[in-house]
Parts: structure tokens; C-alpha cells; sequence
């Protein structure tokens, strides 16, 4: 995980110490994708007018806009690079992570996307609240969200500042300290104007830049070997070390435990990601959530096969051996590619699009994060409900502030580390922390508050400590801290662990805590679920 995810920032390190740059080219680009998304953002923002067109956009988007949006919001740079860079160099290996990404959404299709919809108004707290107590699990759930959003932005915002400060030519930490405050801005911006709306159609962009981005490569790439999958096949086998076993499994994962912890946190981690679940509010209907995810599926797993040319790709037409040499190792294949195929053009492209992706990502997490504190902590716990929805708009853009805040201090002050580990850690924290809660509240009538509680902060405690103990975070030349070894926790991925340590707290804590709970409220909460009586309506009167 760690050398396929490490940040966006050493992916470019690796693409520019390779390639020349044309900083006015890259200048152009991302000021011209920045003025179209935020006129974009200013155009939606002016139907802004209740809690719901700020938190949910209305749930005035089709299925099909949804679907993109969603796309736009999962596919970050970090997984886009890192797998293509984990075909270039390991081949099947690598492919398989595409396919753990992919099948996760369909735990998501089929165990979560219609029901939370159904039950829930904007986050996933009102979701496990609706028949427990409302303080404590609306807390808990809060700070599961913040988490989650904390470290996914951490890893964004650092791979921001290294991405544009590097194709723009600025050095030093000074400098890069400087971009990641103009990202952390322009983002902060996004969300205080447009809302969920604005956030979403800059979503909606970036995937259509990034999936025709990748259309284009995978077209280039095939043209190049007769249109034949078999050419580039034996392409990247001529130039591999390793021959025929980049086509066969075992490259990557000589240990089958390290695959299956990392796989259980991604397939299962996906279906608890707060700011992926934000998304289903954005529709009217149960059946236009429905339809949105299946277009998320079908728009992701064509992104993920494309991934698959573009590895072999840059397998055969850069080269595994030049790929590993690279600083950004694994990562830079995507960026080397590119520039193979079309120069400085593409290469300026590509990193447009990846920009493009940081900045969709990170104006999705951020609005979720705010919406979080504003809506679950404010005012469903400090003011007990009792608050307009303007207020509770008003301290969601405070919150925001706040937020932007955090992500820029914390993003100057992880540059230049491997901060793989911060996607790892989200995605482990959802699956452990947050999908057992979310599965016995849907399907569970004797869950209890108590279980709820349990879950979401021993899953919590259990990822944070085995991430903290495994060897990502210490005792290796990838390590965040390389020189400090506390690595005692032999996987990469705490999932096989923390994820069942969920699951199991949440049982347990429901059969031995006080069972006072109205079970009049896990009825109604069954038929909502089930039917969508009584859901939230396109238009909040």
C-alpha cells in the first residue's frame, strides 16, 4: 500500500525530475480549469437558500449527475497514479487493487446506497441515531467523520503543493508552504460559495476530465501496439525483469495475509466513507440513488480498465526499471507516460487533471466535514436541535473556515513525507469504525446504543493503534518516520484485524448494555428504510 499510494507530491516529484516542465503551459491550465469550476460554483450557488440546497444541493440531482459526481469524488489522484504505477511495475499484482476498488461499490449498491438515502436527511450520523440515543452516537459518529475526512485532506492537500509548485517550477518548502495556502484557499472557496451544489458539479467535471484524460492515453497507447491488447502485453513483458510473472499473480503479494487485510479495508471501506454516503442525500428518490451508483459502477470499472492499459503502457513504453529509479518510485508511471506519448502537452494535461482531481476531493471532504460539526455536533448535540436551518447553514461555513484551516497547517506540515498511510488509515477507520454501525443499525433490531458506541471507538482505536504500530508508519526506508521503530504490527493494513474488532464490539456491546431503546424507532426505521416512507423529499418546506 505504501509504495503504491504514496502522495501525489513525490508521484510528481518523480515526473518532473525526469521531463521538462513548461511552468506558463501548467500555469495556463490550472488557471483556466480554476475560473471554469468556480464560475461553475457561482452559477449553482444562487439557489442556495435552505439547509438542503447547502448540505444536499437540493436533492434536485439525477441519477446519472450523481453517478459522475460520485466518480469525480472516489477516484483521487493517489489511487489513479499509484495504480497505474502498480501495473507498470507488478503487473497482475496491481490490477488486482483496481479490482478491490471496483467491487467495493457493489457492497455499496446493495448494502447501503438505497436504505441510507431512505433513512437519513444529510450525514451518516443521522443514519445511526435515528432509533439510539442521540447524543452519544451522533458524537461518536461525528468524530469517526472528522477522522476519516482529517486524513484523507492531509494526503490531498500535501500532494497539492507538491503537484503545482513543482510543475510550476517554485522550490523550497517556503514555496511549496505558499501553494498548498492558495489550494487550501481556492478549496475553502468552493464550499462556502457553492455548497453541496457547486461541489458537486466541480465532481462532475473532474471526472469527465479524468476519464477522458485517461480515454485519450489508453487510445494513444493502444494505436501504438496495432490496437491489440496482446501486442502491449508482450510489450511490457520485453521490458520487464521479471518477464512472464508480471502477467500472474504473486509479484506484489508473496504474503496472501498483507492482501486480504488490505482488501477487506478497501471492498468494506468504501461503503462507510462519510463523504462517499453525503452523496446519496444530492438525489430526490431512493431510485435515483440507485441509479447513480450503478452509473458509478459502470464509470468506474471503465476507468479501472483503462488503468489496466495504461499500466502495461507504461510498462512497455517507459519501463519498469526507469519507472523504480525515479524518485516517486511506483507513482511516477502515469506522468512518465504521458510525457512518452505526447511531450510537455500531455504531460501538462495530465497533471491538470490530477490538480483537478485534488481540488473535487478536497471540496468534498470539506463540505462534509463542516456538515458533520454543523449539523451533527451543533446542532443536533450542543443545541439539542434547537436551531434554524440558516444557523445551522451559518456555523457550517465557520466550520469550514476552520476545516480549510486544519487541512493547510497540516498539509505544510507533512510535505515531503510518505503520507500513504493517511489513505490507508481512512479507508481502515471507515471499515472498522463506521461500516459495522451503519450494517446492524439498517439490519439489526437489538442493536443498541451501547454496541453503537463501542463500535465506532474501539474500530476507531484499533485502526489509529495498528496503523501506528505497523511498519508504514516506522522501521522502513518508506516509512512516514523512517528513523523511529515501533513497527511490532506486521501488516500494512490493520483491516483483517480492526475490522471484525468492530464487529464484534458492536455485538457484544449490544447484548451486554442497557437495552432502552424504543424499538417502535427500529420498526419505523425498518419500513423507512425498506419502502422510503417518510424520506427526505426533494424540496425541504
Amino acid at each position: 500500500m505504501s509504495e503504491w499510494l504514496t502522495s501525489a507530491g513525490s508521484t510528481i516529484v518523480a515526473a518532473v525530475t525526469t521531463v521538462e516542465t513548461n511552468p506558463v503551459l501548467n500555469m495556463s491550465i490550472f488557471a483556466a480549469f480554476v475560473a471554469v469550476t468556480m464560475f461553475i460554483v457561482i452559477r449553482a450557488s444562487r439557489n442556495n437558500k435552505s439547509a438542503a440546497d447547502y448540505y444536499a444541493g437540493g436533492r434536485s440531482f439525477t441519477g446519472p449527475q450523481n453517478g459522475f459526481a460520485i466518480s469525480g469524488d472516489y477516484l483521487s489522484a493517489a489511487s489513479f497514479l499509484g495504480i497505474v504505477g502498480a501495473i507498470a511495475v507488478n503487473g497482475y499484482d496491481g490490477f488486482l487493487y483496481s479490482i478491490g476498488f471496483l467491487v467495493a461499490w457493489l457492497v455499496a449498491l446493495l448494502l447501503v446506497a438505497e436504505l441510507m438515502r431512505n433513512t437519513g436527511k444529510f450525514t451518516m450520523a443521522d443514519v445511526l441515531s435515528f432509533r439510539l440515543k442521540q447524543t452519544p452516537v451522533r458524537m461518536a459518529a461525528a468524530i469517526t467523520t472528522l477522522v476519516v475526512c482529517f486524513f484523507y485532506l492531509l494526503a490531498q492537500m500535501a500532494g497539492a503543493g507538491g503537484l503545482v509548485s513543482l510543475l510550476m517550477g517554485i522550490d523550497g518548502e517556503i514555496g511549496q508552504s505558499i501553494v498548498i495556502v492558495v489550494v487550501g484557499v481556492i478549496m475553502v472557496l468552493y464550499v462556502l460559495i457553492g455548497g453541496m451544489k457547486g461541489t458537486t458539479w466541480v465532481q462532475i467535471v473532474k471526472a469527465f476530465l479524468l476519464i477522458g484524460g485517461a480515454l485519450v492515453m489508453t487510445i494513444w497507447v493502444l494505436a501504438m501496439h496495432g490496437f491489440s491488447i496482446n501486442q502491449l502485453l508482450e510489450a511490457a513483458v520485453a521490458a520487464s525483469d521479471q518477464g512472464d510473472k508480471i502477467l500472474g499473480p504473486g509479484l506484489k503479494y508473496a504474503n496472501p495475509v498483507d492482501f486480504l487485510s488490505l482488501g477487506l479495508a478497501l471492498v468494506l471501506g468504501t461503503a462507510g466513507l462519510p463523504h462517499v454516503l453525503m452523496r446519496f442525500y444530492t438525489v430526490p428518490t431512493a431510485k435515483e440513488a440507485r441509479r447513480s451508483v450503478t452509473w458509478a459502477i459502470w464509470l468506474i470499472g471503465l476507468f479501472y480498465l483503462l488503468s489496466l492499459v495504461l499500466g502495461y503502457g507504461a510498462g512497455a513504453l517507459v519501463g519498469p526499471n526507469q519507472i523504480l529509479e525515479a524518485p516517486g518510485g511506483v507513482n511516477s508511471a502515469a506522468p512518465l507516460l504521458a510525457n512518452a506519448l505526447g511531450g510537455p502537452i500531455l504531460m501538462g494535461f495530465i497533471s491538470a487533471v490530477a490538480f483537478a482531481t485534488i481540488l473535487a476531493v478536497v471540496a468534498g471532504l470539506t463540505i462534509t466535514a463542516s456538515t458533520s460539526f454543523a449539523h451533527d455536533i451543533y446542532a443536533n448535540v450542543i443545541k439539542k436541535g434547537k436551531v434554524s436551518g440558516p444557523g445551522e447553514v451559518r456555523v457550517a461555513r465557520i466550520t469550514t473556515l476552520a476545516v480549510g484551516a486544519l487541512a493547510i497547517i497540516g498539509g505544510i506540515g507533512v510535505q515531503g513525507q510518505n503520507v500513504a498511510f493517511l489513505v490507508a488509515l481512512a479507508f481502515a477507520v471507515a471499515a472498522s469504525a463506521n461500516l459495522p454501525t451503519i450494517i446492524y443499525s439498517l439490519f439489526w433490531r437489538r442493536f443498541t446504543t451501547t454496541g453503537a458506541v463501542m463500535s465506532m471507538y474501539g474500530g476507531l482505536a484499533a485502526a489509529v493503534i495498528l496503523i501506528v504500530l505497523s511498519p508504514v508508519f516506522s522501521g522502513g526506508d518508506t516509512s512516514v518516520f523512517p528513523q523511529l521503530d515501533i513497527a511490532v504490527f506486521p501488516l500494512e493494513n490493520p483491516g483483517i484485524v480492526s475490522i471484525p474488532l468492530g464487529f464484534l464490539l458492536g455485538f457484544l456491546g449490544s447484548l451486554i448494555g442497557p437495552k432502552n431503546e424504543d424499538p417502535r424507532k427500529a420498526a419505523e426505521m425498518e419500513v423507512r428504510a425498506l419502502t422510503g416512507h417518510g424520506a427526505e423529499k426533494a424540496v425541504d418546506h
